[in-house]
């Protein structure tokens, strides 16, 4: 199972995730409490230790200024979390995720409309209602098409990334506030929730 954990702000986190088993790192140029500045990133990839896949977060921002910040921070994948076309996407010299926003099943038409080389599954923002916690698994269980490599996110955590892998069984899964405690990246979390995704893919196997 690919690991991607997102949202990263600081070197020991971004360490930690490597060390553990990540495969993906997240580092958010959009407006975010966890948005890091292009100056920040590339201090923090500069000085990472190991082979993992640095991915910039941008929402709605241009070609140029994704690009700018592409090569200036040393990431490998963008991931477009905004109303972006695929125009834009063409766009792009780096491979491409794209994020789709699940409000119910119809929505997993997107995935194959899209011709990027990834598409993430995520909630809807600013979700507050109990049951939209985190994407409804039962109901999308085999019916995501699988011409994409799909990244799943939308509240996954250390508790119930087992669940999620069982019934998705994704070809990567996507965290951010699920590793965190008081909006803060939990080392502790980090490698919990990278050997949980870890050892419910081995079970499937």
């Amino acid at each position: 199972m690919h690991v991607k954990i997102c949202g990263l702000s600081t070197l020991e986190a971004a360490q930690t995730a490597i060390d553990s088993g990540a495969d993906y790192l997240g580092f958010i140029f959009a407006e975010s409490k966890r948005k890091v500045t292009p100056i920040k990133a590339r201090e923090i990839i500069r000085n990472l230790k190991g082979n993992v896949k640095k991915v910039g977060v941008f929402v709605n921002e241009s070609v140029e200024e994704i690009s700018r910040i592409a090569e200036y921070a040393g990431l490998d994948i963008i991931q477009l979390h905004g109303t972006e076309s695929q125009e834009i996407a063409s766009q792009l010299s780096l491979p491409v995720i794209k994020a789709i926003t699940i409000h119910s099943i119809e929505d997993l038409i997107q995935v194959q409309e899209w011709k990027t080389e990834y598409i993430l599954l995520d909630l809807p923002k600013n979700q507050t209602a109990p049951i939209k916690k985190t994407l409804n698994w039962e109901e999308m269980k085999g019916k995501i098409p699988y011409s994409k490599h799909i990244f799943l996110a939308g509240g996954l955590s250390p508790e119930n990334i087992e669940t999620a892998v069982k019934l998705i069984q994704p070809y990567a899964v996507d965290v951010s506030s699920g590793v965190e405690t008081e909006g803060t990246k939990d080392l502790a979390k980090i490698k919990a929730f990278i050997r949980e995704a870890q050892c419910k893919e081995e079970e499937l196997i």
